[in-house]
This record gives structure tokens, C-alpha cells and sequence, in this order.
């Protein structure tokens, strides 16, 4: 029996998975393999991480120790965020942002350029400060911010090598408070953006876009930098927890604690919590990123085609992230604003759909998550770095061991 994905919508192709405990036997693998991959939390939705007729290392046992420093963690790439979120705020130390899943691998989160929420915080992959990769001869390096390649590395969609450490920047501890507010009207999204984002720490927006208005605005503030809101722009504070579907009436059961009960950062900034099982499950996701400044633009197309996308829906989030200066980052070159998808386990229905919502989003120059579903092919002008990438990628790899069909489609072009 093959292995799938978290989902279930994609079955691997490998000829075999291996599962290495030690960075040697990373090394050695990856040596002797001719095809070759490594997986994490597999929560990617499409073939990023598949490797088809090659091997699959499946690093959930690999052994290496979390090492807090000053200013500074180093943990496996195969290490859950939740795993290690907790020794780290014993310690005093917090990670700037977090996504909406603490059940993600720190790897598979920065290869893909996954993000948090946060108009002025960027995403998981611009607190990476090191990354130690096994390259395709086996052999181990480490590139720091002070390597001109670094920035092509860190988004590197598995396709330089395998992620055996990363050391990421932290920050001091902090706490973190979550109010829900119902109802937010869709005018006063559009004319208040800049203010409804800068309303806390970090700030969703869920919709099914087929409502009167905007289902709910979920607002993480920092404890020590909260302000009290009656309302916000014409949304009310909710009378009880709510799921990011509270408009499909999925209970929050599996939501970390809202109405305003202050927690560690770790237990507030992700969505859902790290003991219960993530999101809805059965479910698929497509994610865009549109420039900041085209934000109630690009909302404005998708709301005009609601009837096409809501009866295939669970639920969309609009959040805010910060721009930074990593190759392949969907956020490279300025702040963006991620239009994502959560969608029902309609896979044929949903990439029918998909051509027309990227038709309507081509204007603003959107980028799709590397880890979710789209249908675009090649992203050469979407990505200005992309040249670069590939010459990085022929060094480090000249004979292609960590292809694969989803970097040959959209990032090689052949």
C-alpha cells in the first residue's frame, strides 16, 4: 500500500520510503538514492514532496536536539513548531509569528514560504538565520545570511536538498489575547482595510463570500499592547468561541481559546490546537498572494464570482503578511495579502475552478502557495529571483536527483 498525504487527495509515487534517525543516515540515503525527497507533516495538497519511481525520507525520527541559544533556536528539520514552542517559552523565548497549524514541520513550512498572520510580521521562513542541507553527493553544509545563496536556499521547495537543522531568530516571551468579532460589512472592509489589520498583532478575516458580510474577524493582540474595542467598523464582539466555518457550523472544539483569555504565544497565535487533529481534516486548500496594495481590489474580484466559489467551499481567510527578501518567498519584494481557500474534498470541481479564479486574480500579479493547490505552469514573472534559483539549483543538484514533476512544471519548465 502506498502512502498518501495528510489530505488523502495524492497518493506518493515513490518506489520506496526510508526512515532515517541520525543526519548520517540522512547522508548516506540521499547518497546513494538517484531520486530522492524528504517529508515532514505531509500537508502539502499537490506533489511538491513526491518523488515518483525514487525514495522518500520520512524524517519524523530523525534525532536531532533542540538547542536554545542566545537570540537564537536551532531544532530538526523534521521538528513540529508545537513540539518545541513550549520548551522554548520556558525558556523566555517566543517565534515572532506562527501558522494557523503548530502541526507543520519547520522544513516543509519555510521550504514553502507558509506563513503566519500579521500585517507588520512576515513569514515562518524570514526567521530562519541557518540551514543545514545534505545536498545530492551526501555531503553536509550550512549557509548563514552572510552566503550570497542563503536567500535562494530557504525557499527552496526541496529542491536543493534535504533540511537536516534550521536555527531561526527569536524574541522574548509574550502573551497573547484572541477576540472574535461577528458581522463585519464587506464596505467597511474594503474602506477600512489598513486599520482593520492594524487592529492587533495579527488579524484573519474568514468568509464564505456568499454572505451579506464578512463571517468573523479573529484579532490577536499582544497582551501588553491591547486596546479595547466595542465593536469593529460595524463587526461585534462574538458571544462564544468560534470555528474559522462557524458559517458551515463546525463547532471550535479544535480552535485555540478565544474571547479575550490572555495564553502564551504559542497557544494563541495558531487557529487550532496541537493536541486535537488539524482544521476540519477532510478538506482541500489553495492560497494566493496579491500585493498589499491591491488587497480590496483582488477581494472586490473574488466577491463578484461568490456563486462560484461558495458551493465548493468550507471557508476562506484573508490575512495580511510582511514582505521580505527570499527568492521564492510568495512574499518577496513587499507586504502581500494571502487569499486562501479551505476547500470541500472536491478535488475535480475545485481544479475546474481554479483557471478562473487565477483569471481573476492575474491582474494583481498573485502568487499561489507552493504547498497548495493552483493550476498555473510556469511562475517566471511572478518570481524575479527565479533565474537565480535555477542556477543555485544546478549547482547544488546537476543531475536533477531532487526533481520532480511539480518542480519541472512550475519552477524548471521542462
Amino acid at each position: 500500500m502506498r502512502e498518501s498525504n495528510w489530505a488523502g487527495n495524492h497518493t506518493y509515487g515513490a518506489d520506496a520510503v526510508v526512515t532515517p534517525r541520525t543526519v548520517d543516515e540522512v547522508r548516506a540515503a540521499v547518497a546513494a538514492a538517484s531520486r530522492v525527497k524528504a517529508l515532514g507533516s505531509r500537508h502539502c495538497f499537490n506533489d511538491i514532496a513526491d518523488s515518483p519511481g525514487g525514495v522518500l525520507l520520512d524524517l519524523r525520527a530523525l534525532d536531532v536536539p533542540v538547542e536554545i541559544g542566545d537570540g537564537t533556536v536551532t531544532v530538526g528539520g523534521s521538528a513540529r513548531y508545537g513540539d518545541f514552542a513550549q520548551q522554548l517559552h520556558a525558556a523566555g523565548f517566543a517565534l515572532p509569528n506562527l501558522a494557523s497549524l503548530p502541526h507543520i514541520t519547520v522544513a516543509g513550512s519555510v521550504a514553502t514560504g507558509t506563513h503566519g498572520s500579521g500585517r507588520r510580521q512576515p513569514g515562518l521562513a524570514a526567521a530562519v538565520s541557518a540551514v543545514e542541507l545534505v545536498t545530492a553527493d551526501g555531503e553536509l553544509r550550512t549557509f548563514t545570511r552572510d552566503d550570497p545563496a542563503f536567500p535562494g536556499v530557504v525557499v527552496g521547495l526541496g529542491a536543493l536538498g534535504v533540511v537536516t537543522r534550521l536555527t531561526l531568530d527569536v524574541v522574548p516571551a509574550f502573551d497573547v489575547r484572541q477576540d472574535v468579532f461577528d458581522g463585519l460589512p464587506w464596505e467597511a472592509a474594503y474602506r477600512h482595510f489598513d486599520e482593520i489589520e492594524d487592529a492587533g498583532y495579527s488579524v484573519s478575516l474568514f468568509t464564505n463570500w456568499a454572505n451579506d458580510a464578512i463571517d468573523l474577524v479573529w484579532v490577536k493582540s499582544r497582551v501588553d499592547a491591547f486596546t479595547e474595542r466595542p465593536e469593529l467598523f460595524g463587526a461585534v464582539p462574538a458571544d462564544g468561541p468560534r470555528h474559522p466555518a462557524h458559517a458551515a457550523g463546525i463547532p471550535a472544539d479544535n480552535c485555540t481559546p478565544q474571547q479575550g483569555i490572555p495564553g502564551p504565544w504559542h497557544e494563541r497565535l495558531p487557529h487550532f490546537a496541537l493536541a486535537f487533529t488539524p482544521s476540519v481534516g477532510d478538506e482541500l486548500q489553495t492560497e494566493y498572494f496579491v500585493p498589499y496594495s491591491a488587497a480590496a481590489a483582488a477581494v472586490r474580484a473574488v466577491r463578484e464570482i461568490w456563486h462560484l466559489v461558495a458551493p465548493l467551499l468550507l471557508v476562506s481567510e484573508i490575512r495580511a503578511i510582511a514582505g521580505d527578501d527570499l527568492w521564492l518567498s510568495p512574499c518577496h519584494g513587499g507586504d502581500r495579502v494571502a487569499l486562501h481557500f479551505t476547500w470541500q474534498p472536491r478535488q475535480p470541481e475545485v481544479e475546474k475552478l481554479l483557471p478562473v479564479l487565477e483569471e481573476r486574480l492575474a491582474p494583481f500579479g498573485a502568487r499561489p502557495h507552493w504547498g497548495k493547490l493552483f493550476h498555473g505552469g510556469g511562475l517566471d514573472a511572478g518570481y524575479p529571483r527565479l533565474a537565480d534559483f535555477r542556477a543555485l539549483a544546478k549547482t547544488l543538484d546537476p543531475q536533477g536527483k531532487f526533481r520532480n514533476p511539480f518542480l519541472d512544471r512550475h519552477v524548471f519548465g521542462g
